[in-house]
């Protein structure tokens, strides 16, 4: 057997949910945002920005509960799939991001990370990029474009909160076949009017948006933050498609986010990306023993709390190099030739 193969069959001794794991998680992680949003709500009477400050905790809460909803996702958080279904959407309805919809999109990310010939399009700018070529070959009003989205205070800051609270409201990526993704989505609109507007009638609509905008730009920002660098760096590698292989690609196209102990358990360890990748049925809370149970697994890309921050620069990939470059790196080497 290839070590390859030796590798991934490796991960499977990890792959089993351990329930009372997978238990104390939703209770702590659930218990513990509904818990701040309640002592939020309680300060908000007295001073707003009291309340304010308990907002990056409740974040980190809900960036949390987001992890067992992408754990559900890949049916990995429980035994069952009904389990995983019925958890799914519940943190569905805090996260706002639509379970059965963002589970399918998701699912196709792991079919085509970083495989150059099958670049995702569209919507999603964080599992994609452009090469130094391609970028160079783009019209100047394009390039500009290109360059303004994918600007760290846009990417980042501006568009998580419109995609988490805007855009998820409508199936506006998903294909018209995926009738029951679809439906889904409605059927998640309808639960959050009914939860919200009863929150609202009962606290004041005004009182509910102080609390609950902050804390989900915060987690939206975090949470698409922690996805989009753990691909990206200079370290990190795309390949076309007759040299991407799913092993390769989860060692060298996945990164290890190295977190501070309590940012690891806020993030539900999701810094183990290439764990995650070489078997998206481990479940979060083993993905550290998996981690640590192989030196090759050691052997990775890492990138610790400042590179993550830098790593989000990186957004073209430099086929002649091969790596990934900013902008401003593509520029000067453009200029060189």
């Amino acid at each position: 057997m290839s070590p390859q193969a030796d590798l991934r069959r490796h991960t499977r001794r990890f792959q089993a949910p351990v329930p009372r794991k997978g238990i104390a998680q939703t209770l702590t992680s659930f218990g513990g945002f509904f818990a701040t949003c309640a002592a939020m709500y309680l300060l908000s009477g007295y001073s707003h920005w009291a309340a304010l400050a308990l907002a990056p905790l409740a974040a980190g809460f809900l960036v949390r509960i987001f992890i067992i909803q992408h754990d559900c996702g890949h049916y990995a958080f429980f035994g069952g799939r009904r389990a995983n279904a019925i958890v799914g959407f519940a943190c569905s309805l805090l996260t706002l991001a639509p379970f059965a919809s963002w589970r399918r999109q998701h699912a196709g990310h792991h079919g085509i990370w970083n495989d150059l010939d099958r670049r995702q399009s569209g919507a999603d700018i964080y599992s994609s990029c452009l090469t130094v070529a391609e970028y160079r070959a783009l019209s100047p009003v394009r390039r500009a474009w290109y360059r303004a989205t994918r600007h760290p205070l846009v990417a980042n800051v501006l568009l998580p909160p419109l995609v988490f609270i805007g855009l998820f409201r409508f199936p506006f990526d998903t294909p018209r076949t995926w009738k029951r993704e679809r439906r889904a989505v409605h059927i998640t609109n309808l639960a959050l009017i009914a939860m919200f507007g009863g929150l609202g009638l009962l606290l004041g609509f005004g009182e509910v948006a102080t609390v609950q905008l902050p804390v989900m730009v915060l987690a939206s920002i975090i949470g698409v933050w922690l996805f989009s660098v753990q691909h990206r760096g200079e370290n990190t590698i795309w390949a076309r498609n007759a040299d991407w292989d799913p092993v390769t690609a989860s060692m060298r196209s996945s990164t290890y986010l190295r977190l501070p102990a309590v940012l690891r358990w806020f993030t539900g360890n999701i810094g183990y990306h290439h764990v995650h990748h070489l078997n998206p049925r481990v479940p979060n809370y083993r993905l550290r023993e998996c981690h640590e149970s192989e030196p090759a697994l050691r052997d990775v890309p890492t990138l610790s709390l400042r590179d993550g921050f830098r790593a989000i620069q990186y957004s073209l990939w430099d086929e002649a190099r091969g790596r990934m470059v900013t902008f401003r790196e593509a520029a000067a080497a453009g200029q060189r030739k």
